[in-house]
């Protein structure tokens, strides 16, 4: 199975190098267990020397993009820096990506590498995954993909993706369990310590109020939510801010944030609960109080909706001090 992973130019040197060398790596496994090597991996990418992390290293590729007719799995990382300018200097690389996706190619795109997928139009009508934090960009640029919040893994057809930083290393086991076995794909996530199979980044985002928006009276809206979000609230409170009906409201508020005002507040208050279980020693119960909330449960269910964990789990893994129950 030849695996190519693309070296964008002015590529993320972190993203680039983890497939190519777990690909080998999993021959290198499967040479010492007494199975056959399945993987031919190389680098391929518009220039024979491509530059990354702007200019701080230089990647030798293989072979030039425009010479590869056939590849059964084209890898993209993301491209560093900002992503408009990133998929502008890779412009060159959309078509030769349709053409080996159109001969059968499976394509993999690690992280903002998304992006450069994306504008091949191959993501059209589809589900994708991409970093938490660039979500909002992305459904602005690409409102006809389906980006999923909070996935680590997304698969449609044989097109797949990852969410941020290093879930593109779930992606890379995902892929190399799917082409050669499970018993690899373990060994490989013990050798390099890795969390093999992680179903989400919610843990690791932190809500930032969607405010890159024109709609200065919901932002006054947001900005009480952030300051009073301990308060009881009710939607015709929140909407006298701004003079308008609820449901006026209501609308302009999903609009602008593409959050309905009750999940934002939900978010808010939630973000205050992780950050008081990373620097109190507060137990639930008091953070509860603190974020506005009355009832247990429904705390509970919750945050592990907004996280992936119970508040002990998410207070036992980034606390600087010890939990309380």
């Amino acid at each position: 199975m030849l695996v190519s992973v693309l070296a964008p130019e002015n590529g993320v040197i972190e993203a680039v190098t983890p497939p190519y060398r777990t690909f080998k790596a999993a021959n290198d496994f499967l040479t010492a267990y007494g199975k056959k090597p399945i993987f031919k991996v190389e680098y391929v990418g518009l220039t024979k020397f491509v530059s990354a992390n702007e200019g701080e290293y230089t990647i030798r590729t293989d072979r030039l993009l425009k010479d590869v007719s056939k590849t059964d799995l084209l890898i993209i990382p993301p491209v560093y820096g900002d992503t408009a300018q990133g998929t502008k200097t890779n412009a060159e690389a959309i078509p030769y990506i349709q053409k080996l996706y159109k001969n059968g190619c499976s394509v993999a795109s690690l992280c903002l590498g998304a992006f450069l997928l994306a504008e091949t139009g191959l993501l059209n009508g589809k589900k994708c995954s991409t970093h938490w934090a660039y979500l909002d960009e992305f459904r602005e640029r690409y409102p006809e993909i389906d980006v999923v919040d909070g996935a680590i893994i997304t698969e449609v057809g044989n097109i797949y993706s990852s969410g941020g930083a290093s879930s593109l290393w779930n992606l890379i086991l995902y892929l190399v369990e799917k082409f050669s076995d499970r018993e690899t794909a373990v060994l490989i996530s013990k050798n390099f310590a890795l969390d093999i199979d992680r179903t989400s980044q919610a843990v690791f985002a932190v809500f930032k109020g969607q405010k890159n928006h024109p709609d200065k009276e919901i932002i006054k809206v947001q900005d009480h939510i952030e300051k009073n979000y301990m308060e009881k609230m009710n939607l015709d409170d929140l909407a006298a801010i701004v003079n308008t009906g609820r449901r006026t409201f209501e609308r302009r508020f999903s609009l602008a944030t593409n959050n309905t005002p009750f999940e934002y507040i939900q978010r808010v208050r939630m973000e205050a609960a992780k950050r008081s279980f990373e620097a109190s020693r507060k137990n639930v119960t008091e953070v509860m109080f603190d974020v506005g909330y009355t009832d247990t449960k429904s705390f509970r269910g919750i945050f592990k909706k907004v996280t992936g964990l119970t508040p002990i789990e998410y207070r036992n893994k980034y606390a600087k001090v010890a939990a309380e129950v």
